[in-house]
């Protein structure tokens, strides 16, 4: 399917796909990625985890039928069919094909598909996303968080997130009380260490991008001492 048959003559470059006008087109969108979106992309990749660990979580509990049912409100499963706020009426058929489902912070109230319908069946679909979710911490605010970093409980509580979990399952994990815990996961939330979002009525928390780097980086330096001998500091 040729989208662009019927492009203007400025476009016809790329339609043709002369590749001097790929080559601008890439460097004007990795020039507008680094200017618009690098300041925030560490909070897109949070809410992204976060989405795929509640779709998880839904997963493991009741199969397909319950993760296709929490993809609302602009999605609807009435079993066999997968039912969403397009702006066009059109009907995309799997046969047997399955669906990539995308989480995208960038969609806006109703779902993204792909246009031609013989490419593999692609559903990009709005992520939950909180308040002010895209704000990026205070300047004045991270030294002092990140002071109270240090010790063996948030440690703790730090490795008990890897694979995501609610606060009382951390403090399962960690050995600590829900209210230790809490506490814990909040100063890893303002450190941006951490996100947060709710799954009915609980509330399931998550490494960001960088808290994951953080524990990687522990790990390998504690796998190295372990070689050389050293004590980490």
């Amino acid at each position: 399917m040729n989208v662009l048959s019927a492009a203007p003559s400025w476009l016809r470059p790329l339609a043709d796909g002369e590749p001097a006008a790929l080559e601008n087109l890439g460097q004007a969108l990795r020039g507008y990625f680094h200017a618009a979106l690098t300041p925030y992309w560490s909070a897109v990749r949070a809410q992204i985890e976060a989405d795929r660990a509640v779709r998880g979580r839904e997963m493991l509990r009741g199969g397909a039928d319950a993760l296709l049912s929490t993809l609302g409100p602009s999605l609807r499963w009435r079993p066999p069919h997968l039912e969403a706020e397009y702006p066009l009426d059109r009907e995309l058929r799997l046969d047997g094909r399955g669906l990539l489902l995308v989480p995208s912070v960038f969609c806006w109230r109703a779902p993204i598909t792909l246009t031609d319908p013989g490419l593999p069946p692609v559903l990009v679909y709005p992520v939950a996303r909180t308040h002010h979710w895209w704000s990026p911490q205070e300047a004045d605010a991270g030294p002092r968080t990140l002071g109270k970093l240090l010790g063996h409980g948030r440690a703790a509580v730090l490795q008990a997130l890897e694979d995501g979990c609610t606060t009382s399952e951390v403090a399962r994990r960690a050995g600590v009380t829900p209210a230790t815990a809490s506490e814990h996961i909040r100063i890893l939330r303002e450190a941006g260490l951490t996100a947060s979002v709710r799954d009915r009525n609980t509330m399931l928390h998550v490494l960001t991008p960088l808290g994951f780097s953080l524990l990687t980086a522990n790990r390998t330096g504690q796998r190295q001492a372990a070689i050389t001998g050293a004590v980490p500091v």
